[in-house]
Parts: structure tokens; sequence; C-alpha cells
């Protein structure tokens, strides 16, 4: 459906889509005195390709604070013009003769006169190691670039390439302990296999999935809701701090912008337009998630739902997106089989080490490999691959003595391949 010129349900989703989770507060963080939220500095990201010099950015960003000219009429823009500063010395009648563009438009266009304003802004963005994407850089990622409404500028810290596969992953911000498992378990299997997990931050799911990549010693990607001086939720620091050293925080907003409600949809259709695919792991029947599902469809992109419990209320929304023919999930190998077309036309791209800034190479990690066991150790350790379980479970599973399952339990405990939780449960060590 995308790139319909009479398409009207995306900018429909935008107003009517508000997260109402009991966990969200709107909390401006003033920067002098919360300086334990602001997001790290990063070293600035680029790993080849062009990228825009001052003048072209502040042209961009003065696009960017016109009031009602939106992306088509940007796009339309640049077409005739070329690049920003063009179509700020072009004339009145020039800009009224561009499709889209009405007289208002082009009179605010005209009458841009903060140019002082944006020389700090870029200067502030230099010192906080913020780089700035537009459609016109090779960093922008390209699937982004071909969905319905791409975001003409992209404020970034971190590192970014300019050919990487990524997967969206996305659920409950309430997450169980199954749901959290389970992403976790997945996203650094992706990252083993040289996969980018691109993700939107919040709580539950999607802090699970960068930690997950991060262990799997890969790249992840948060795409924010607000502007880059904020850590939304806070508690989140410590990971953000992790995810600009090994991924990067995007967002479509510029500093002194709160997190707001209305923020999270639209952000949701970034985290799709940059995806090869979608994977909603535990999501409620009005989840936000099902948003990020919706636009991966309308932008052309896989969509994948793990399982749940039956009568679990944060499986119904992933259970309907599975009737309705959602790819379902058991192994990382259902997500790969699916993409593989897309993996084999840049996989020359994907073999090219990441360059740190010091020009260091770093390589990726070698693929996903079990631990040598043989016999009863390996059928035990298949049954904790997939979720933690109780010593009653497993008794159950293996139809093994209490003595003989305790026994082996505690072999593999010693060999480092499972860990006790709390009680009498058992997972997988990570």
């Amino acid at each position: 459906m995308h790139g319909v010129p009479h398409y009207v349900s995306l900018s429909d989703v935008y107003i009517k889509a508000y997260l109402k989770s009991t966990d969200f507060t709107v909390k401006k963080l003033d920067l002098p005195e919360k300086t334990s939220y602001l997001a790290p500095s990063g070293k600035d990201g680029f790993t080849g390709g062009s990228r825009m010099d001052q003048e072209q950015k502040k042209y961009w960003l003065a696009l960017n604070t016109i009031s009602g000219l939106g992306v088509n009429g940007l796009k339309a823009l640049i077409d005739v013009f070329g690049t920003p500063r063009r179509i700020f010395d072009a004339s009145f009648a020039e800009l009224c003769a561009v499709p889209g563009i009405g007289k208002t438009i082009a009179r605010r266009i005209l009458r841009f006169d903060d140019w002082g304003g944006q020389d700090k802004a870029l200067a502030f963005y230099e010192k906080e190691k913020i780089f700035l994407l537009s459609w016109q850089d090779s960093l922008y990622p390209p699937m982004l670039s071909q969905i319905y409404d791409p975001p003409a500028l992209l404020y970034a810290r971190g590192t970014l390439q300019e050919h990487e596969a990524c997967i969206g992953v996305v659920g409950s911000r309430v997450a169980s302990t199954y749901g959290v498992f389970v992403t976790e378990r997945l996203c650094r299997e992706l990252a083993m296999q040289g996969i980018t997990v691109v993700s939107g931050m919040a709580r539950g799911i999607d802090s699970a999935a960068h930690r997950g990549a991060l262990a799997g010693k890969g790249r992840t990607i948060a795409v924010l809701g607000n502007g880059l001086d904020t850590i939304y939720p806070p508690e989140n620091l410590s990971l953000c701090r992790c995810i600009v050293e090994h991924g990067a925080l995007i967002t479509e907003y510029p500093f002194n912008t709160p997190p707001q409600p209305r923020h999270f949809p639209a952000r949701n259709r970034i985290i799709s337009g940059i995806s090869l695919g979608v994977v909603v792991v535990e999501a409620g029947e009005k989840s936000g998630s099902l948003i990020t599902a919706k636009f991966a469809l309308e932008q052309n992109r896989e969509v994948f739902a793990i399982p749940g419990a039956i009568d679990a209320p944060g499986s119904k929304g992933t259970h309907k997106l599975l009737k309705e023919g959602a790819k379902l999930v058991e192994t990382v190998d259902d997500i790969l089989d699916e993409i593989s077309s897309h993996l084999d036309q840049i996989n020359d791209s994907l073999s090219i080490p990441s360059i740190r800034a010091d020009g260091s190479q770093k390589e990726r990690p070698s693929a996903y490999q079990e631990p040598d066991l043989h016999g009863d150790e390996k059928t035990l350790w298949q049954q904790l691959r997939n979720a933690p379980k109780e010593v009653d479970e497993l008794i159950a599973l293996t139809g093994w003595p209490c003595q003989k399952l305790q026994s082996i339990l505690t072999m593999l405990e010693m060999k480092g391949h499972i860990q006790k939780m709390p009680g009498s449960k058992y997972k997988m060590k990570e």
C-alpha cells in the first residue's frame, strides 16, 4: 500500500493511537540539573559514506522548523531544487510552483530568519557528538527512505553502518518472565548471526531485546520517541550507554523534545521501516506493538510472532497476529529462513567488519554454537533451551527420578551451562 498518493491511514494512526500504559509519565528532564539522565556522549559514529557539511546541516535544520511543511512537501521541494539551500534562495513564485507548496508555506520559508539559532543548535550537536542524517546521506537507512513518510532528518549518537540487516523486536512493557527469557535468547542468537536488533528501549520486551543483542556481542539500535538529551525510562541509562558503544540511538525529534504519548506510534514506523521484519513477542489486544506490526505490513516487511500461553493477556495480540498470517517463531532459524533472500543481497556488506573510531577493526562474532554435551546432559540442556523450568516440570518432561535429575543439573551448573534461579527453577546460562 505504501507509495499510493491518496494513502491517509498512517496520519490517522499517529493521531488516534495513543499509548495508554499505566507506567508512562511525561517528564521533562532539566539539562543542567538532571545530568544523570543525559544520553551519554559517543564517538563520531560514521563507518564510511558521505555526510552533510555544516552548511547543509543548517539548512536541513531550518526546513525542519517550518510549520506545516510535511514530508511530501519537503520531498517535492528537494526534487525541484536539489538542496535545502536552494529552497531558501528560491523566489515566492518558484516556491508556489512546486506541487503541494501553497502560498502560506512559501511565505514561511521566505520569512525564516533564525539562522543564528540554527548555528547554535549545530554547535550544540557537535559538542554532544550527535550527527544528523538527511535523505541525501549514504548512511540514512535505505529501507527507511522507501516508506511512505520517512523522517526528513534523523539525530543519531553511536555508530551506524552503510549496509546492515536489521530485525525489529517489540512487545509488552509489562513482560512475563517467559517473554523476557525468550526475547533475550532470540536476540542474542540474531546478533550472533550478524543481525542488528532494532527496538524502542522501552521497559519490558524492548529492553530485553537490546540486552540480548549485547549479550550476543552484536549490534543494536534504539529508536527513541524523544530528543537525545532525555533517557526514557530513566532506569535504562546504563543500557543506553552500552547501546551507544555497540550500536546507536536514533530519533526524529530534536533536543528538548520530551517523551509524549503521540510520539511513540510515530516512532514505531521507524522501527519497522528500518528493518527487514518485525518480531512481536508479547502484546495485549491494544498493545502499541500491534501498531508496529501494522506499519510493518503496510511497509511490505515480514511480520513474526512468538506464541504464548493461551490464557495469558499478553498472548492475545500475538495470537491474533498468528491467526492473521504472521510467521510463527520457535527458533532463530524461523526468522533467518524468511529473510534469507534479503541477506543474500547484502551478504558482502555484512561480512565487512565494523570500524571503530580509532580505525581498528571489530570482528563480528561467530555463529552460536551449542555446548559439547552428550547423553542425558544434552537432553536436559535442550529442555532448558526454550524457557526456564521448575524441577517438577523437568521430572515430568524427562521421566527421570528426582535424584538422577538433581545430579545432572548439578553437573551442568558446575560446567557453566545452566544456572539456578530463585526457588527450584533452572535456566540456560547466558
